[in-house]
């Protein structure tokens, strides 16, 4: 009997999407979808700080993991006493498919990937048939200090699908902070849900800031890859249309 303990919001969702929720042991407080599914299952920590005695307690066979929301060193640690690590790393939309697929032949859910992946592959080549203009847009993750993605993300990869092009163009790192909002050249500024949750207050402040047109934006559906991502391409195409 598979043991499972997902560290991994969206991969919680997935786990669950592939009918495997009765082997899901051990989840972060992050994991809250599906909703229902999850009142019953232990909380072992946040993404970032794992309570390893609690896994271990759980005595799981398979632990899943991701390499930017997990850290490494927490990933070494569950190796000495679990014995399988689902390590995952989605960069953009497409790489859904191979991440159903992976989760499909680890769990022996193959038909179930297969559907997601029809269902993901319907949603993409909808987005990529809708071609929008494309705008720069500086796309907010957190403040103090202010945050945004590079384009070497998911969430990047995402926007641009819809002509949502992120700034800056060139970034050194993945997530560059940025120094003063008045300096960034966007047509449009985005706030997302999370992991800052940003609200009505803040798209005040950074418009009087800016003087640029700022919308608040559903972080789980830029951000969050799994059966999400799905819906997310959905959203993501009424949201550009009309922002």
């Amino acid at each position: 009997m598979r043991r499972i303990v997902s560290l991994v919001p969206s991969l919680t969702e997935l786990v669950c999407a592939l009918g495997l929720a009765g082997e899901l042991v051990g989840r972060t407080g992050f994991c809250v979808h599906p909703k229902e599914v999850l009142r019953r299952i232990p909380k072992v920590g946040g993404t970032k700080d794992v309570n390893l005695a609690k896994v271990r307690a759980l005595e799981p066979t398979h632990v899943v993991l991701n390499v930017d929301e997990n850290r490494k060193e927490t990933a070494d640690e569950l190796a000495k006493f679990v014995p399988n690590l689902v390590v995952t790393h989605p960069l953009g939309p497409l790489d859904n498919l191979e991440l159903y697929r992976q989760f499909g032949r680890t769990f022996a859910r193959e038909p179930e990937a297969e559907a997601l992946c029809a269902r993901f592959q319907a949603a993409y080549d909808q987005a990529c048939a809708s071609r929008l203009p494309e705008r720069r847009v500086l796309y907010l993750i957190w403040k103090d200090p202010w945050m945004t993605v590079s384009r070497d993300t998911y969430i990047s990869r995402t926007l641009a699908l819809f002509g949502l092009q992120t700034l800056p163009a060139l970034a050194a790192e993945r997530y560059p902070k940025v120094e003063d909002l008045r300096m960034v050249d966007a047509e449009l500024v985005l706030l997302c849900s999370e992991p800052y949750r940003f609200g009505e207050r803040h798209r005040v402040e950074v418009a009087g800031r800016t003087g640029k047109p700022v919308l608040l934006v559903d972080g789980e559906m830029t951000s969050w890859y799994g059966p999400r991502a799905i819906a997310g391409l959905e959203y993501m195409a009424k949201f550009a249309a009309r922002a």
